[in-house]
């Protein structure tokens, strides 16, 4: 796998090693993203999978998941990038360890292996999901973003993360129902730009479970007047 670097991320590299995305160790051989024997470690989501939300299935004749089944989801379609059990260690440290610089290997996947799906969505921005002004204070930084950011490197699609503001500190969602997860969100997003006009976006996240975030997103922009919305993210989360 060949990457393009810039003489300034070289130098960087050489200062400040970059760590594998898989192993967590310095990436061997020097210059690439992802240690040469750790590459093929990550599992791709494959076909089939849900039509609206990006879930494997099970059978080749279903279309729809059971949670899309049931569920009336307020965004277009989305897609994930890899099985989440796969990466689950990977996106730990990703998103409370400090390792931002994974985020340039998993955009430089997401862009390959979900180009299909970028072309097909014809979006005027990347949107990351927003993270309360507290966890972001004491994590210093969003994860979303920082994909987000990685992702308009590799796609040249800009990054808008002044659009949409997370007012309300949620309780963490991973234990919850999906009921638990529609009320935690209530009301947790707002507008803050008076002039959206952006008509298709694309929301970027870390993991999807039940899609509650995408939602109550999606029904915050769609009142603004965004007319599409897609999403994409590294994993699907366990309880999907």
């Amino acid at each position: 796998m060949n990457y393009i670097k810039s003489l300034r991320d070289l130098i960087l590299d050489l200062l400040f090693p970059r760590r594998c995305p898989v192993c967590d160790r310095p990436v061997a051989p020097f210059g690439r993203l992802v240690c040469a024997s750790c590459e093929q470690t990550f599992a791709y989501i494959r076909q089939p999978c849900c039509l609206k939300c990006g879930k494997p299935l099970v059978q080749e004749e279903q279309e729809y998941c059971r949670d899309c089944t049931a569920h009336r989801h307020l965004f277009d379609r989305g897609r994930a990038l890899f099985e989440y059990r796969s990466v689950a260690d990977s996106l730990y440290r990703f998103k409370y360890k400090g390792r931002q610089e994974y985020a340039a290997y998993y955009a430089y996947c997401m862009a390959g292996k979900l180009r299909e799906f970028i072309e097909e969505c014809h979006a005027d921005a990347f949107v990351p999901v927003p993270v309360h002004k507290s966890r972001r204070y004491q994590r210093g930084y969003n994860q979303a973003e920082v994909l987000a950011r990685e992702l308009s490197v590799q796609t040249g699609i800009p990054v808008v993360s002044n659009l949409i503001m997370r007012v309300h500190k949620t309780a963490p969602m991973k234990d919850l129902s999906v009921r638990e997860r529609q009320n935690n969100l209530k009301k947790a997003f707002k507008i803050c730009r008076n002039d959206v006009k952006l008509s298709t976006i694309i929301i970027i996240d870390d993991i999807y479970t039940t899609g509650s975030t995408i939602d109550a997103m999606s029904y915050e922009l769609r009142k603004a007047g965004v007319e599409r919305i897609y999403f994409m993210t590294l994993a699907v989360g366990r309880g999907a």
